[in-house]
């Protein structure tokens, strides 16, 4: 498959940047798309599975880990946290819709994992957030909107 070291740099890109580490997944895929040197749907696919797989990690540290919330390693800060179960807690599930979001998406999935929404539910709340995401950034790269 031509290209399969970029599509992995775009999937590595997502997937951190769905995870602990602040990174942006949005303007690689920007770049990668206006650059035409690739297949936009399966860039679309490359982003939103790394995306939506990051999260997964993201719930299993709040499924697994969150006593350990109060290490300086753990990447939530207490105060972020608190936010998140607020929103939870008020929206319910449907908060994971605003997965995608800057700043709230993360600590969200952290959330749904500390307060054991099943996995079942989670991804695919979390791959329409995620995936409804890329496809705006596809659409406006690529003059659709």
């Amino acid at each position: 498959m031509p290209h399969l070291a970029e599509y992995g740099a775009l999937f590595a890109a997502a997937f951190l940047s769905a995870t602990i580490f602040p990174f942006q997944s949005e303007a690689v895929l920007f770049a990668m798309l206006v650059a035409e040197h690739y297949t936009w749907w399966v860039l679309i696919l490359v982003a939103s599975v790394g995306n939506i797989l990051g999260s997964v990690v993201n719930w299993f540290l709040g499924r697994f880990f969150a006593h350990f919330e109060d290490r300086r390693w753990f990447p939530v800060k207490r105060h972020q946290m608190a936010r998140a179960e607020a929103w939870y807690h008020k929206y319910g599930r449907w908060s994971l819709l605003l997965s995608w979001v800057p700043v709230i998406g993360d600590p969200l999935t952290i959330v749904a994992g500390l307060l054991r929404e099943p996995l079942r539910v989670f991804i695919p709340l979390v791959a329409l957030a995620k995936t409804g995401r890329y496809l705006a950034v596809g659409a406006l790269s690529l003059g659709w909107i």
